[in-house]
């Protein structure tokens, strides 16, 4: 129930990644998609280093994440980062959001505020958690599923270590499930063909990955108990939701998905 919760809402938050509205300010502001993402996204974190961005977003190669961090605070500020992200988040759910969100918003912020009271550990998380509340109720939502995201993010970064999976280690597991391409993967979190074909070689020894690239049944569990551990230090923010109030949420919030997703905001579901 708790990874259906925060599915059921995560497309409101995730088309941030992709929309055009989003791109384009960040275009105008002189960066590129790469350092757009990296900007807006540790924005919260103030003027991030590149060692930071790299440990609280985990799966990028770092190579990718030094070219373009902290040259990217030399031509906008952080302060800057978080109205466009804002602002583009607004412009897009705008064209795709039905106007009466006041009962998924209510419950959602219920949860987001309650995961605020448990900041230890989850950097990226209480980063944003440090942000005000948008007065829109629109945004509200938006920003309501930003924090829970980050939360459930900071966890699953908690749960890969405990299991000692590196970044690209985790991306290539991910991708032997079979359902996400691994070029999209590999080349959005910049690494190379060599980096991934040596990556899925030693998880193939250590017996997690086939020939066919595919989970072994070693990998299928120790990926199914990396989710597992995730939804448990993920619980706690939505335990404030009655078993009503749970049902209610995904009720009203699996429609707003889809029409994100229908609307092309999302190119895939994540």
């Amino acid at each position: 129930m708790i990874r259906t919760l925060w599915r059921s809402l995560e497309a409101v938050h995730g088309m941030i990644y992709f929309a055009p509205e989003a791109q384009s300010r960040y275009t105008a502001a002189g960066l590129d998609r790469p350092g757009g993402y990296f900007a807006s996204r540790s924005a919260a974190l103030g003027h991030a280093s590149a060692e930071i961005v790299v440990s609280t977003f985990y799966n990028f190669n770092p190579a990718l994440v030094r070219s373009r961090i902290p040259a990217v605070w030399e031509k906008v500020t952080p302060e800057q980062m978080l109205r466009l992200r804002r602002e583009a988040a607004d412009e897009a759910l705008k064209k795709v959001l039905p106007d009466d969100l006041k009962e998924i918003t209510e419950l959602a912020r219920k949860a987001a505020e309650r995961a605020t009271e448990m900041l230890h550990g989850r950097t990226l998380f209480a980063a944003h958690a440090s942000l005000e509340w948008p007065d829109e109720t629109r945004l509200q939502l938006w920003h309501a599923q930003t924090l829970l995201r980050e939360f459930r993010g900071d966890g699953h970064l908690a749960a890969l270590l405990r299991h000692n999976i590196t970044g690209i280690e985790a991306l290539v597991l991910h991708v032997a499930e079979g359902e996400y391409p691994a070029e999209t993967l590999r080349k959005t979190r910049g690494w190379s063909e060599e980096e991934w074909a040596e990556t899925v070689e030693d998880l193939q020894r250590r017996g997690l990955v086939n020939d066919e690239h595919l989970l072994t049944e070693a990998g299928r569990e120790l990926r199914q108990g990396i989710e597992d551990e995730t939804d448990r230090m993920n619980a706690p923010a939505y335990d404030v939701l009655s078993e009503q109030e749970k049902q209610r949420y995904v009720e009203l919030a699996l429609p707003l998905s889809k029409a994100v997703v229908e609307s092309g905001l999302v190119p895939f579901r994540r």
